[in-house]
């Protein structure tokens, strides 16, 4: 599974490509510790001055492997899946999204913790936690209200309707939308020029905007807690496994 994760450091940028298109990037608990543990070993390289986060084939990332979820579901703030959101929540270079096509449940909470994120127009977005018997997760109910304001928030959360990247960019998800096939590109190109800009001063400025957004770590440990705790619930299980064709 490690292949599932491809990462490159290239003109001062660390490219991670989420790289399961057979499963639409779908994530797994080895893709997480991955992912995890190379946001956290960015924060020392003097190298790197940006990250880019961007999907192979033609999806951003259908969101958990709800599979591997149910065999092997998160249990506390130290599962890989948290570990992943606290590192992404707290890296101190800018973070640069490029979604293309499918950005599912965590494929469109992480952006929210992402600096720049740009959208093809055959992006489609959904937040699917409350279908699942869950809730959401990555401090998601704290930033997307921010963001979109409550009325906007509490329809993506509870009615979990699919949404494009012409919606996403109206909420404030999104710096553009841009052609599919131009995607990749344009976040890229960003997220070099990012990298060519001093860099003590990228991250600082970096930190200061996030000051704003200091209560996140203390609701992304109840997101947790309550995330683990709903994915032992009958109501959760039945509702994978009727998502993935088994019997109850």
């Amino acid at each position: 599974m490690s292949d599932a994760i491809q990462s490159r450091i290239d003109a001062g940028v660390l490219e991670i490509c989420f790289a399961r298109p057979e499963k639409k990037n779908a994530l797994t608990r080895s893709m997480y510790a991955i992912l995890a543990e190379r946001l956290t070993e960015v924060a020392g390289q003097a190298e790197v001055g940006a990250v880019l986060l961007y999907g192979s084939g033609d999806a951003f990332t259908a969101g958990n492997d709800l599979r591997d979820f149910l065999d092997d579901p998160p249990v506390d703030e130290q599962s890989p899946v948290f570990a992943f959101l606290d590192a992404l929540a707290n890296c101190p270079l800018p973070v640069v999204a490029a979604v293309n096509g499918l950005a599912i449940g965590i494929g469109t909470t992480l952006l929210l913790h992402c600096d720049l994120v740009y959208a093809g127009d055959n992006a489609t977005f959904r937040l699917p936690f409350v279908d699942l018997g869950l809730v959401p997760e990555a401090a998601s109910s704290l930033l997307l209200p921010r963001v979109a304001g409550h009325a906007r928030a509490a329809e993506l959360l509870l009615l979990g309707e699919p949404f494009d990247a012409v919606k996403a960019q109206a909420l404030g998800l999104l710096n553009g939308v841009v052609p599919g096939a131009d995607v990749v590109d344009t976040a890229r190109d960003a997220a070099r020029r990012l990298a060519g800009k001093p860099r003590s001063a990228v991250r600082v400025t970096k930190a200061l905007l996030k000051r704003e957004a200091e209560p996140v770590a203390a609701r992304m440990q109840v997101e947790a807690a309550v995330f683990a705790d709903r994915l032992q619930s009958p109501e959760a299980r039945a509702a994978f496994r009727a998502f993935l064709g088994d019997e109850v």
